[in-house]
């Protein structure tokens, strides 16, 4: 089916932000739709703004349409004024290059970065009209996969996706391309296509599983029901980025979009071993670019954009090896243009002074830091390895070379936290404060901003605190409320948090089993989607959904997980073991924190995978 462009047309008129549909970007890809054999869908379920901002999609959008004989389109989740205009004209969920409907798709792809956009990837295929449950498709139906962090765990999805591809995109998405074109072809049954993508490695196909339940709730077994499905699917690892696929061209948006600059990719994974961070354990082991291939990459970028600023992307961009040395680089050839650096996700502790200097040599950027705990104590449970002096020198270093705007992220709900880390919080955001005025007058830059941000602690998976009770929602709220009135006082400082009854939910499908699909469908069927948007987040609708599937939130989000207990994702081998992050949990304890990998192996698990861990020597823990 291919929609009326011109029926389209006219509902762009009738929309706030006509830019998000009308497609038809520089850099976007259009092919001819009979030229090739295969069409992908890669679907962000999310806004254009946001999905637009993924560097994962312009990744794999590059990769897929880098092939002869083969087409990926972009699809994201429509506005609430589109969405109404789309369904009061009867019109299915379009492409953003070619605007054919969902259902059109050979594969549709969901990237699963975020627990609370669950909804509207059932929204996106309703109004692509594709079956929701994977049970009811037909053969002629696309084949619908997912990926991303929260494949890791897929349980609460089962329903409704075929199958999860885990780990790094670049090196399962053209196998499983070529197995579903080939099944295509073979006129075999669907079910024959799901056997052939479980051979995959990195595939994860929940049909092929079944799973048990003790009398308490919790899981007794996860059993596979075929021969071409593994015990435990390992996730898939790029073991050489500077080979790895990597866009030298990318789609540049009409409208603002949030992240609106190029994101270079300088490495992947992190060694520091953070214990509420999930990203620091799924992306293990550290894989860095090459200093060269960074320098080409971003003078193609630039050249193919048109774009001012760039952004040095990675989980801890300051512990790339050269970041001095990359940062000259890349200023001496980009000079010309004007352009400046950016560096997201510093760390307290990294060299960054000289590197400072450098990358705003044009003009100067907000700074951020996250120190995620106020106290000592603290940041030693989660394993964070930075201290007040580390902050103090930073942010001293900053304002003495001439920035004014900072910001510091902490989380509140951490494991063994009491009101004495978050009076640490606020005794932080003064030093800081004072770190500035600290600075004679006729060299510092003017207008002090100090913004704040505390988050609700969730607790997720393939982490040492994946065992760990979210505190409840009376608790959060009374500990946002204290922190607010401790700094109303607290001249130059903004503080932000996040809404605790989401964060809630986030923990429920965050560790979720598959009974949580029946509470996903019902939600959304009440009305709920673009929950991760605070205006449309409907809470009670949502607790309606649970007590009408009889399942407890409470006993998802704050009930502390038993040592032995089998957890709902463990068919997913994420290559860290769970006797390893059991032994930091119980570090963790006891405030005893772990060394950086690059200083010496810690044991985690990779060293199990040849020619993956390049970290793993001798020594382990």
């Amino acid at each position: 089916m291919e929609n009326d462009s011109s029926r389209i047309e006219r509902l762009l008129e009738r929309v706030q932000k006509a830019p998000r549909y009308t497609g038809g970007e520089m850099n976007a890809v259009h092919k001819d739709w009979d030229s090739v054999s295969f069409h992908y869908g890669f679907c962000f379920p999310d806004t254009y703004e946001v999905g637009m901002s993924h560097l994962g999609m312009k990744i794999l959008y590059g990769l897929v349409n880098a092939q002869a004989d083969s087409v990926c389109e972009r699809f994201f989740m429509p506005w609430t004024d589109m969405l109404a205009l789309m369904r009061e004209e009867d019109i299915p969920l379009f492409s953003t290059e070619s605007r054919r409907a969902l259902c059109d798709f050979d594969m549709i792809g969901f990237t699963l970065q975020y627990e609370m956009s669950y909804t509207n990837i059932l929204a996106m295929m309703d109004l692509g009209r594709v079956h929701l449950r994977s049970c009811d498709r037909e053969r002629d139906e696309p084949i619908v996969v997912a990926g991303g962090p929260c494949a890791f765990n897929p349980e609460p999805l089962c329903d409704f996706i075929d199958a999860f591809m885990i780990g790094d995109g670049e090196e399962v998405t053209l196998e499983v391309v070529d197995a579903v074109r080939a099944w295509k072809r073979s006129g075999a049954p669907r079910a024959e296509c799901l056997r052939a993508l479980a051979r995959i490695r990195g595939v994860y196909v929940p049909a092929l599983y079944d799973v048990t339940y003790h009398e308490d709730g919790t899981v007794a077994a996860i059993t596979p029901n075929d021969p071409a499905a593994p015990a435990r699917v390992a996730k898939c690892v790029v073991t050489d980025l500077d080979n790895a696929y990597y866009p030298t061209e990318i789609p540049v948006p009409y409208t603002e979009i949030v992240h609106d600059r190029i994101m270079l990719e300088i490495m992947r994974g992190c060694t520091r071993g953070c214990r509420f961070c999930q990203a620091g354990m799924l992306y293990r082991p550290v894989r860095e670019r090459s200093l060269d291939r960074l320098v080409q990459l971003a003078a193609s970028l630039e050249k193919a954009t048109g774009y001012e600023e760039m952004s040095l992307s990675s989980l801890s961009s300051g512990d790339y090896t050269c970041l001095a040395e990359l940062i000259r680089a890349l200023m001496k050839r980009l000079k010309q243009e004007r352009v400046s650096i950016s560096l997201p996700s510093l760390r307290l502790d990294s060299v960054l002074k000289e590197s400072l200097e450098e990358t705003q040599k044009e003009r100067k950027t907000s700074l951020t830091f996250a120190p995620e705990a106020g106290t000592q104590r603290l940041r030693d449970v989660i394993n964070k390895g930075v201290t007040e002096e580390d902050l103090i020198g930073k942010v001293t270093d900053a304002f003495q070379g001439g920035w004014s705007s900072v910001k510091l992220y902490f989380m509140i709900g951490l494991p063994t936290e009491t009101y004495e880390d978050l009076d640490g919080i606020v005794d932080l955001a003064r030093k800081v404060v004072a770190c500035y005025f600290s600075v004679p007058r006729d060299k510092r830059a003017k207008g002090l901003r100090v913004t704040v941000s505390a988050s609700s602690f969730v607790p997720k998976p393939v982490t040492p605190f994946q065992w760990e009770p979210q505190d409840t929602r009376e608790t959060l709220l009374e500990k946002q409320a204290y922190l607010r009135e401790k700094f109303r006082g607290v001249k130059g400082v903004t503080f932000n948090y996040h809404e605790s009854s989401l964060s809630r939910l986030e923990a429920c499908f965050a560790r979720g089993d598959r009974r949580l699909g029946a509470v996903l469908l019902r939600a959304w069927e009440k009305g709920c989607m673009l929950d991760g948007w605070t205006e449309l987040f409907k809470y009670d609708t949502w607790m309606e959904a649970f007590a009408e599937c009889g399942l407890d939130p409470a006993w998802y989000a704050h009930r502390r997980r038993g040592k032995d207990e089998l957890l709902p994702w463990e068919v997913i081998d994420s290559g860290v073991t769970r006797a390893f992050l059991w032994h930091e949990w119980e570090k963790a304890q006891a405030a005893i924190t772990t060394r950086d990998c690059r200083e010496g192996c810690n044991g985690c698990g990779l060293q199990r995978w040849k020619g993956v861990c390049s970290y793993a020597n001798a020594g382990a823990v």
